[in-house]
């Protein structure tokens, strides 16, 4: 993490929430913008600055449509400029290596390699700042004058380095004005340590199965141990990620802010087309506001709407990294998501709801070898060891030493991933009396048992930084 995660729980949340809560209201954006820039700087001391440009382009990018509405032409030019000069500064820091190892390789030339390292969260502040420039340009939000609480709604720290991605439309009328009530902060400390306890008790736990997996070579992987390699990922990177997402929404209400839900048990899907409207919700949002639908989304025929979706999907992929295998792995679903419109769908809807299930989860589970088996070679070497083609055999002692000893971790994992936990608790909840007293003790034991692994646990940082 960019803070230790017990420097971030024990030190930097109290303090904060300290100034933030006994502050009047004038100053409580300045708290969270302090804040936040603390938490950015205290990983990336110097590319703090790069943050606070990029949302300033954007601020007087926003100004300027403002104040030129009736100039239809100088708009657009304070649009494309703000465009070019965040894409531009995204596609420096973030591709300017895949494109100079891949135009050597393809003309036989040596260009340098500037090797710049990768901002953190990049991706999604840039995103979120953009939305701000584009709705203002589409006359859907009133221009934010005020710099100061413009830059507290890119710079917010629950969810500034991985999401979910905010739309200044999400939250425009919070950040000039909010209510923190004992209620909203109540819900808002149970979903953060709800959150906290799916990355730390469940990703880091299986995670540590994937690690191993990935650190045997592949000559001597067995069909079996790749197998529950893969399936570890797949829990991995869902506990993780909706993990940090549950605790940015968490600690955004308690601070007064409802931040959109970026997860919705995205496992219990049953097609590919679902699974990405429940997973990453904001980042699909954004997509489909801002490039699908300005290219035409479905309104002008099928050949355009498939061209759209392929564009759309490359550029997902594109996002996630700079490597063949992410933009491989976003044509993979948008190919899928292509057949299912056309014919794969009407037959899915006269399938059993397991098989389509099973159907979505193995699809998903094939996608995940690709976004985390770095090479396209070791990719493909991988699926032939899960197929059975490689050779390390089928299994062998290790493979069933790995399954008893994650087994239980596993099973934890299935049922975490589908919504009948919650179901159960909310059944409980309303036919049993005084269980919600019950509540609070749950999620101070949670809160004890995850301090309990941080204390021992090495450093580990949530899969999405990296993006």
């Amino acid at each position: 993490m960019v803070f230790s995660s017990l420097t971030f729980i024990y030190i930097f949340l109290p303090v904060v929430f300290l100034f933030y809560f006994i502050s009047p209201k004038r100053v409580k954006n300045y708290i969270l913008l302090l804040s936040g820039l603390l938490f950015f700087a205290w990983g990336e001391p110097v590319y703090v600055l790069l943050m606070v440009f990029s949302a300033s382009v954007d601020y007087t990018a926003g100004l300027l449509i403002d104040r030129y509405d009736d100039r239809p032409k100088l708009r657009t030019l304070f649009l494309v400029g703000a465009l070019v000069i965040n894409l531009g500064i995204l596609a420096v820091f973030k591709y300017a290596s895949f494109f100079v190892i891949n135009v050597n390789g393809l003309f036989g030339i040596n260009l340098n390699d500037p090797s710049l390292p990768l901002p953190i969260g990049i991706s999604f502040y840039t995103f979120q700042s953009l939305s701000y420039t584009i709705d203002m340009y589409m006359r859907k939000i009133k221009v934010q004058k005020n710099y100061c609480n413009y830059l507290t709604y890119v710079t917010l720290f629950p969810q500034i380095v991985a999401g979910p991605i905010v739309r200044y439309s999400d939250v425009a009328n919070e950040i000039d004005e909010r209510k923190t009530t004992v209620s909203l902060a109540s819900e808002g400390i149970g979903q953060f340590v709800r959150g906290l306890g799916k990355k730390v008790l469940l990703a880091n736990n299986i995670g540590a199965l994937w690690t191993t997996v990935k650190d045997t070579p592949i000559e001597q992987l067995p069909t079996m141990t790749a197998w529950l390699g893969i399936l570890a990922f797949t829990f991995q990177i869902y506990f993780d990620f909706s993990g940090y997402s549950d605790m940015a929404c968490g600690l955004g209400k308690i601070m007064g802010f409802h931040f959109p839900e970026n997860f919705n048990y995205p496992y219990m899907s049953k097609s590919i087309s679902e699974f990405w409207r429940r997973w990453h919700i904001t980042l699909g949002s954004w997509f489909k506001s801002y490039v699908y639908i300005p290219l035409g989304g479905n309104r002008k025929g099928t050949a355009r709407t498939l061209r759209n979706l392929l564009v759309v999907w490359f550029l997902t992929g594109l996002w996630h990294g700079a490597s063949w295998n992410f933009v491989l792995w976003g044509v993979y679903y948008g190919i899928i998501i292509i057949c299912e419109k056309l014919f794969l769908g009407k037959l899915l809807d006269k399938l059993p709801s397991v098989i389509r299930i099973v159907y979505s989860f193995f699809l998903v589970v094939m996608g995940w070898v690709l976004f985390d088996v770095d090479g396209l070679a070791a990719a493909g070497k991988f699926y032939q060891t899960l197929f059975g083609f490689g050779q390390g055999g089928l299994m062998d002692g290790n493979s069933l030493y790995l399954l008893s000893t994650y087994l239980l971790v596993f099973i934890i994992c299935i049922l975490g991933s589908t919504d009948y936990p919650k179901k159960i608790v909310n059944k409980m909840l309303v036919k049993f009396r005084r269980t919600e007293y019950l509540v609070p003790v749950f999620v101070l034991g949670m809160m004890l048992v995850c301090t309990a692994f941080l204390v021992n646990a090495t450093y580990n940082p949530f899969l999405y930084f990296r993006f």
